[in-house]
């Protein structure tokens, strides 16, 4: 059998070890990310890709809530200055179609 005093040193190690494992705080709860946080996380997922002074600006704009601006294709871009030309030389009718067939082609 063991001794009074063992037996009181193994209660003392018992209750140290009961008291050290409630002791432990549980892990914090994971913090809901405020509004603007949630937009930069958003913003730095979609931005993927950009580099350098694109990626400045794309960020800038989307923070701001702001639609990107979209990049128009080669084919928009010849569409909006043939355009423009034909509206500076204030064309109408078929001499506009003429000049906007040919300016299209190139």
């Amino acid at each position: 059998m063991l001794s009074r005093t063992s037996q009181l040193a193994s209660a003392i190690l018992l209750s140290a070890c009961f008291a050290g494992a409630h002791a432990q705080t549980p892990a914090a709860p994971a913090k809901t990310p405020t509004p603007q946080q949630q937009r930069m996380a958003d913003c730095n997922k979609s931005a993927e890709g950009k580099k350098g002074d694109d990626r400045k600006a794309y960020m800038s704009s989307c923070l701001k809530g702001e639609e990107p601006a979209k990049q128009l294709t080669p084919q928009q871009q010849r569409m909006k200055d043939c355009n423009a030309k034909a509206g500076e030389q204030k064309l109408t009718g078929d001499l506009r179609k003429t000049f906007m067939s040919t300016c299209l082609k190139g």
